[in-house]
């Protein structure tokens, strides 16, 4: 049996649809529901079980899992409740690891590039404690992933008693299938998308910043289904524990994104480039690519999907189909 915690949830629904893909349909989800219609995110799966957060502790009394794969998170940049962030992102995520410990089953779990701030100190996925200890996360989100990661990296640095295996991803700027209840949070490309298609005007930040052009500021975009197939590696991978970024390696600008979903239409292309809010102008990020260098010394090399290909997948096998989901 294996636990998907954020199951749900964008990336958590997909690892759910490639481990029934897989053939295995002892797979429980811990997740809440609500209201902006996440349920169809697993309307095509089959579940072992589904197990409210808040039940979560009780139902893992007694059992035994295959493994833990831990997405469950608040995971808005913008949320401000700090201690409901800190109790949901860290004191369970702690609670987890304990269990995982006590009861010897691998855990993967999702970190964030958010736990970088600004970039100042690069993006390499240093996971001993001192090159924790330099990073600045720049919002609620990022920070309560990095006091999980810090908490792991000093358990391994004393040398104390860890689950059999523990991976902890960062991942960079996931887009694809399944995103669409995140609002705000989805990629440019899933919100801008009804406005390629309808031919109206897309609108990407102006630049100010010398010479940066207006829409080439660059992110390390990466298709969701990359960033499965990495999961679906560790599972089959247990002498494998890290921290480990999980991006292409390869920034690519706005104005790509959005050109490649032109493209992938066969439309022509309508960009308009607006002023940046002024409130957002100082701490706006122009600039992360991950180092993935470490993921590939362990092993892995399942490759990343280039932005292009990535993007007509995307496009013609599910935002330009009446059924969006995976």
């Amino acid at each position: 049996m294996l636990l998907v915690t954020g199951g749900a949830g964008f990336i958590g629904s997909n690892v759910v649809a490639a481990l029934n893909d897989a053939g295995r349909t002892d797979v429980v989800v811990c997740d809440v529901l609500g209201h902006d219609g996440k349920w169809r995110n697993l309307a095509k799966r089959q579940l072992a079980d589904f197990v409210p957060p808040a039940e979560l502790m009780d139902w893992l009394k007694g059992r035994r899992l295959d493994a833990m794969i831990h997405l469950g998170a608040i995971s808005e940049t913008t949320a401000t409740d700090g201690d409901l962030v800190i109790e949901t992102n860290f004191r369970l995520s702690m609670r987890l690891l304990d269990w995982c410990t006590a009861t010897g089953t691998p855990l993967i779990y999702a970190s964030s590039a958010a736990t970088y701030g600004d970039g100042a100190q690069g993006f390499r996925d240093d996971q001993s404690v001192d090159g924790l200890k330099t990073l600045r996360p720049m919002n609620l989100y990022g920070w309560s992933k990095h006091l999980f990661d810090l908490a792991v990296a000093e358990r391994v640095a004393r040398g104390e008693r860890l689950p059999p295996q523990w991976a902890g991803l960062k991942f960079f700027n996931v887009f694809g299938p399944n995103e669409y209840h995140k609002g705000t949070m989805m990629s440019v490309l899933a919100r801008r998308f009804d406005d390629v298609k309808a031919g109206r005007s897309v609108q990407l930040f102006k630049s100010h910043r010398d010479g940066i052009a207006d829409g080439d500021q660059r992110r390390d975009f990466i298709y969701v289904d990359d960033v499965v197939r990495v999961m679906i590696w560790l599972l089959a991978t247990p002498s494998v524990s890290g921290l480990f970024n999980v991006g292409t390696g390869t920034a690519r600008c706005f104005r790509d994104l959005m050109l490649a979903a032109y493209a992938a239409l066969g439309a022509k292309p309508n960009i308009e480039y607006v002023d940046m809010p002024e409130g957002i102008r100082g701490s706006y990020q122009y600039f992360t690519q991950s180092e993935v260098d470490r993921l590939q010394r362990a092993g892995y090399n399942g490759g990343f999907t280039a932005l292009e290909d990535a993007v007509d997948a995307y496009v013609k096998g599910f935002l330009d189909r009446t059924d969006r989901f995976r």
